[in-house]
């Protein structure tokens, strides 16, 4: 099968009246059906462009980034709503949860504007809150919630829709320590039971190693891909 993420020669310049700042320059790489792979790299490095522009939230300048074989170049602002919203989830850093609304508010929220046509799958919220271990915590709202939780929240919001691409921006910025280690965990257990393809970006060097290959960018280009610890143990497992 062809891979579900292609990217070839794929850069993104902003402009300021005359100053040009290329924030990514030729970035190639391909991602299979069902793989975790880490983006790493210090700030200002590239590595949100990349995300913004492999959730077409914005376009690139040259080069293509293709979904599931499709091209957001060549897609209408309108199309690239409809792609995103029938095959990507979002996990953002600050979890961007909507204060007036309770975590199964927002959760069912995202399933609303999806788009799909089907009720929302109540099995899958039962498996995703039992997983997250937030099912006792679905009448609450955000500010009745711990970070760790509300990050919960925010993945059973991305997943709820079963898209086959989950983009998380530093899911783990903002928590401690032990609620990290939470967070990857159900990251990596929910790529492996939905056969998702997770594209985390991180600047930890040490929760990258989670993911199946770790693609290392520095001052807008790919400098490095790798296999992380999870593969590198199949490896070994197999010698």
């Amino acid at each position: 099968m062809p891979p579900i993420i292609q990217a070839q020669n794929l850069g993104k310049t902003y402009r300021s009246g005359k100053l040009e700042v290329p924030a990514l320059r030729n970035v190639n790489f391909s991602v299979e059906r069902g793989e975790f792979v880490a983006i790493v790299g210090p700030s200002g490095s590239g590595k949100s462009t990349l995300f913004y522009l492999l959730g077409g939230l914005t376009q690139a300048t040259h080069g293509s980034i293709k979904i599931d074989g499709v091209d957001f170049a060549h897609l209408s602002d309108s199309e690239r709503t409809r792609l995103r919203r029938s095959h990507i989830g979002f996990i953002f850093q600050r979890f961007n949860l909507l204060p007036t609304l309770s975590a199964l508010g927002n959760i069912e929220l995202a399933y609303d504007i999806s788009g799909l046509k089907a009720p929302m799958d109540r099995h899958l919220l039962d498996h995703l809150s039992e997983m997250l271990n937030i099912k006792g915590r679905l009448e609450h709202r955000p500010n009745e919630l711990s970070g760790g939780e509300q990050q919960r929240v925010a993945i059973a919001r991305a997943l709820i829709t079963r898209p086959s691409i989950v983009l998380a921006d530093e899911p783990t910025g903002n928590l401690d320590t032990k609620n990290s280690d939470v967070v990857l965990a159900m990251l990596r257990q929910s790529s492996k039971e939905m056969n998702q393809t997770v594209m985390m970006i991180t600047h930890n060097p040490e929760a990258a190693q989670i993911a199946d290959r770790v693609i290392t960018v520095r001052d807008g280009e790919v400098v490095a891909i790798d296999l992380g610890r999870s593969s590198m143990d199949i490896v070994h497992n197999a010698y």
